[in-house]
């Protein structure tokens, strides 16, 4: 169970409002400075480990997607924020004995990266919600404490999971080494934007780059991301919980 702390005690309603209108501000910047149109990146709250009061108030002020790491802790929220119009993303490593609560529950998935799991997804994703949006996570760092597909290993997995009924394949998610660069930023999302660019030409309907965090979210705006995942810049640093 998400351990529930008062409101108040993680962080205070201005400063939750103040670092969501900056985000806000970064990314509108960000588009203009690389002539994209206004609007068409689009910010998703990362809340791991937050509760479920913090995402309510972000949606008062105006967020409605929100990423989670952990199965069991995205379906608490959800379910104590079922009065509320959320848009679950599920973004961490996917455990074969969690599909099924991943199916049920997310809106997305942004770390699909083998064919199993996107198997078990499709087969427990509920018919009435229709196909579950997914990304591919693809490794574009030499990182071994990363998940992620290989870029030359895409193409044969994004052809067996658009066999998949219950899955809608969108596009493709990466999350590179740190760098404090631009340029050496830019590069790993340039390497993503160019590996959709070529499956696209036989898909077209993959329309979605998830890239860029709070430390790197200007380069990957830059080079075409069309979700940027924040956490830290909107909610603060992580604090303990109890968990179960």
């Amino acid at each position: 169970m998400v351990d529930q702390l008062p409101y108040d005690a993680i962080m205070m309603p201005t400063e939750l409002e103040r670092n969501i209108s900056e985000v806000d501000r970064r990314i509108r910047a960000a588009e203009r400075v690389a002539g994209r149109s206004a609007g068409s990146v689009s910010l998703l709250a990362v809340s791991k480990t937050k509760p479920s009061e913090v995402i309510r108030q972000a949606h008062r002020l105006g967020l409605a997607a929100f990423g989670e790491n952990y199965a069991q802790e995205m379906a608490e929220k959800a379910a104590a924020l079922a009065d509320l119009p959320l848009c679950w993303h599920f973004i961490g490593p996917i455990q074969s004995n969690k599909t099924a609560l991943i199916a049920e529950v997310s809106d997305w998935v942004h770390s699909l990266d083998r064919l199993k799991v996107a198997r078990r997804l499709s087969e427990q994703r509920p018919t009435e919600k229709g196909p579950l949006n997914v990304l591919i996570q693809v490794k574009t760092s030499d990182e071994d404490s990363k998940s992620g597909v290989l870029p030359e290993a895409v193409p044969e997995l994004v052809a067996a999971i658009t066999e998949l009924p219950g899955l809608a394949l969108r596009g493709l998610m990466t999350i590179p080494a740190p760098a404090t660069h631009p340029a050496q930023q830019r590069g790993p999302f340039r390497q993503l934007r160019e590996l959709m660019d070529q499956l696209s030409v036989a898909l077209p309907q993959l329309d979605t780059l998830s890239m860029g965090m709070s430390a790197d979210l200007e380069a990957a705006v830059a080079e075409g991301a069309h979700i940027v995942r924040v956490g830290t810049d909107i909610f603060g640093a992580r604090y303990n919980q109890v968990r179960s």
